[in-house]
């Protein structure tokens, strides 16, 4: 029967929400991400009846025509690129975007990947490097005598070197913007990779015109919110179980069916 198959991709559409779900719960203490949700869209019908067609010849229509769905499948899984929440980690490398715009990395092979975790180190040539030792572009190099980082809301990161009571510049931070964000592929280490459906980067400076300013000190945190994220979850569980009931009544009304001829 074909409530069995358009059940089953119920099932497996709702498999798959619940796979979405546990990511983001997962990464609810990963800096700088951003939660996907699942959308889904119907399968084809089967027009038994179309609406509209003749049913006399003085021209009378059908108002209401019979169509029968073949179920259900999933589009996309976009991710909700909002703005998390600050916390302040009082490092000085620490760095978070509060607005709009993408940290610029450069990745070993050279191509440049683009992410929002602004926990930055600095490796042994003092450039100013991710986590995984990437650099963050453009180039910044840091004294290894400097006594303190400053990193303005505008991106200008400047040292205080010894002997001297004035900070001195030694290198700009730039962000950069995609028309659509959620185009943008993540590919694992927080970081995100420039798509033909992101398109192309648009650079600037932190606090210029649609870019949003820095905050040194602080990490944005993810934009999951716990108690939404289980309330989905208890509504995909539940659609699972009606999905699996129409599966087990189906099973029993064909059942019912094959006694008949016994």
């Amino acid at each position: 029967m074909r409530a069995l198959h358009s059940a089953a991709t119920g099932m497996m559409a709702q498999e798959l929400n619940v796979q979405v779900i546990s990511n983001n719960i997962a990464n609810m203490r990963t800096t700088g991400y951003k939660r996907q949700r699942a959308e889904f869209q119907d399968l084809l019908y089967e027009h038994v009846r179309r609406a509209g067609s003749q049913t006399s010849d003085q021209g009378t229509m059908v108002p209401a025509g019979i169509e029968l769905g073949a179920g259900v499948k999933t589009v996309a899984t976009p991710r909700i690129m909002s703005q998390g929440s600050l916390l302040p980690t009082d490092k000085d490398l620490d760095v978070a975007v509060r607005g709009e715009g993408f940290f610029k990395i450069t990745l070993p092979d050279g191509r440049t990947a683009y992410t929002r975790d602004g926990s930055f180190e600095m490796d042994a040539q003092g450039r100013l490097v991710t986590a995984h030792g990437y650099v963050v572009q453009p180039g910044i190099t840091i004294p290894q005598n400097a006594s303190s980082i400053t990193i303005s809301a505008q991106g200008q990161v400047s040292v205080t070197l010894p002997g001297t009571n004035t900070s001195t510049a030694v290198g700009q931070i730039e962000l950069s913007m995609f028309v659509n964000k959620a185009g943008l592929q993540a590919t694992g280490d927080n970081l995100f990779m420039e798509t033909p459906a992101s398109g192309t980067p648009q650079n600037g400076t932190p606090g210029g015109e649609g870019f949003g300013d820095l905050q040194q000190g602080n990490l944005e945190q993810a934009n999951v919110e716990a108690v939404k994220e289980i309330s989905d979850l208890i509504a995909a569980q539940r659609a699972y179980e009606m999905n699996a009931k129409v599966i087990s009544a189906t099973d029993q009304m064909l059942q019912a069916t094959s006694n008949m001829f016994r």
